[in-house]
């Protein structure tokens, strides 16, 4: 299980856009009206085709926690673990979830847990990152003024993105891993005796 969240703008119209002739882009007035922000978490298994995204109104412990214990109770409530692939965020650990829960409750969500988190530097190596990217392209690319549209949006292409089949082909192997990030990697002293 891969991931990441991304913040989101709310951008509205000051003026209601003229519809383009068939064939040509949609064009915006260069002034706008900000609406806020909204928060996106994105999981996307990276063996099948599923993806969730969840709409939240910050990034803070908290909606880390209730994700996490989401994933544990909804979406994998049968696999004994389940491997997270993250970054070093502050918000990414172990006491995000004891602040949010009992102690109890807490120990049974992390037992099923696993964290594995991302060198500094190199996120991109979270698919989670290529799928934020996709969703830009392909469902962010326009003004969305509020949540509730925000979610709309991004449920109908989790939806579509999930049933069509759709993931991300990995092409990074340990050894180009190695080369690429050799300085990551300690070389081993030889004894010439």
């Amino acid at each position: 299980m891969c991931f990441d969240e991304s913040p989101i703008q709310l951008i509205g119209e000051f003026r209601v856009p003229i519809t383009p002739k068939p064939g040509k882009r949609y064009r915006y007035d260069s002034e706008y009206k900000r609406n806020g922000t909204a928060n996106l978490f994105v999981m996307i298994d990276a063996n099948r085709s599923w993806r969730k995204v969840k709409v939240t109104d910050r990034r803070a412990n908290q909606d880390f926690a209730i994700c996490m214990r989401d994933l544990v109770d909804g979406d994998y409530h049968d696999a004994d673990k389940i491997r997270v692939v993250m970054d070093n965020l502050s918000t990414h650990t172990a006491s995000a979830i004891y602040q949010t829960f009992p102690a109890v409750e807490a120990r049974r969500i992390l037992r099923r847990l696993e964290f594995h988190y991302t060198p500094k530097h190199a996120s991109w190596l979270n698919m989670a990152e290529i799928e934020i990217g996709v969703m830009r392209r392909q469902c962010l690319d326009r003004r969305i003024d509020n949540r509730e549209l925000l979610e709309t949006q991004i449920h109908a292409w989790e939806r579509r993105r999930t049933e069509s089949g759709a993931q991300i082909r990995w092409m990074f192997s340990t050894d180009k891993a190695r080369l690429k990030m050799a300085k990551s990697y300690p070389t081993p002293a030889l004894n010439e005796s």
